[in-house]
């Protein structure tokens, strides 16, 4: 594996443990899958392995076969996503379609962790069940959003959530209630590797004329208010306690700032755009530079709600990158290789 490109395995039959061949794959498996062609900023390095599963029981069988160390990262559609330029060590998990499937029963609704969040408010609406229309207005996956606690206009995934079925990372398939996410603002306690593959929600009884209504108001709110047709990751920082993050973002005089091809929107500068040739490593530099002048300008440090992930490219100077989080064995040039038992289910 070579320092230039830290996450790109290497060939079958070397020191990865994977097997050579993968005709009895159920789900496909890609080594140095592209990120950046379906992550939302477009930039970014690849996958070690970029795994899309069968099913659920596809699934569990990976990561069961999988070697302990090997990190795991699920990612839906990359809406609030930075992956770094050196990529990703390890396996990255994209459900299929086939896991998006959407279906209403007594009263509740049921959404596989791949469908969108106006998937899951339209098939709400259709039957006639208010309270879900806030996800109209959420740009992923139900797998990431139950994660994060995904939220906008008053209301968090916690306050739909009845239980969600996960792949543990040993493999284990779980239901668990709501209670267990141990949900606060944008945050749950799911650990890392784990991965949701359901959700069932519920809401009130509603008119489907009046939640239609309600939906299409909030999309027209977002298109006047968010620069939805351009390359950009959605909400950059949490709100912190008593303020609006845009706000001191404004104030500080960031509106428009740009590193690069990196740029602060105009439109609403919470939001970070690649306005077309920007590294990932630009966009979290500005995201990192307008931290540093909101804090000398209000005293308030912002907290990140995209979601940083994997190594950094090799510096020209020292020959290394670095990821934040990362093991220590995760650094560029001893990342950690995936170790697929021939058991593992996908491979």
């Amino acid at each position: 594996m070579s320092s230039a490109s830290p996450c790109v395995p290497a060939k079958a039959g070397t020191q990865t443990g994977l097997p050579p061949s993968r005709e009895t794959s159920r789900g496909s498996v890609e080594a140095g899958g592209s990120l950046a062609d379906f992550i939302w900023f477009r930039t970014g390095g690849p996958a070690e392995w970029l795994v899309r599963p069968a099913d659920v029981e596809d699934l569990a069988g990976l990561l069961k076969g999988l070697d302990p160390s090997t990190p795991v990262l699920p990612v839906g559609v990359g809406s609030n996503l930075i992956v770094r330029d050196g990529g990703v060590p390890g396996v990255v998990v994209r459900l299929p379609k086939a896991m998006a499937k959407v279906s209403v029963q007594d009263g509740r609704v049921r959404a596989g962790a791949g469908a969108m969040g106006i998937t899951v408010a339209s098939a709400a609406r259709d039957a006639g069940i208010a309270g879900l229309e806030f996800l109209r207005g959420i740009p992923g996956t139900v797998g990431g959003a139950v994660r994060m606690n995904a939220g906008a206009y008053g209301r968090d995934v916690s306050d739909i959530l009845i239980e969600a079925t996960v792949v543990t990372r040993d493999g284990a398939v779980e239901t668990w209630p709501a209670a267990r996410f141990g949900y606060v603002y944008r945050h749950s306690d799911l650990p890392a590797g784990a991965v949701v593959v359901e959700a069932v929600f519920s809401g009130t009884p509603g008119e489907p004329v009046v939640i239609g209504a309600e939906m299409d108001r909030i999309a027209a709110e977002r298109e006047a208010s968010q620069p939805l047709r351009s390359r950009t990751g959605g909400s950059t920082f949490k709100n912190p306690e008593g303020h609006k993050a845009w706000a001191l973002i404004d104030a500080a005089g960031c509106r428009g700032l740009t590193r690069g091809d990196a740029q602060v929107s105009e439109k609403h500068c919470n939001f970070l755009l690649n306005l077309g040739s920007a590294s990932s490593a630009e966009i979290e530099a500005l995201g990192e530079e307008v931290r540093t002048k909101v804090k000398a300008h209000s005293g308030v440090t912002l907290e990140w709600e995209i979601q940083r992930v994997g190594v950094a490219a090799p510096s020209p100077l020292r020959g290394e990158g670095r990821g934040e989080g990362l093991p220590s064995s995760a650094a560029p040039g001893t990342a950690p290789h995936p170790t697929l038992s021939p058991k593992g289910r996908g491979l």
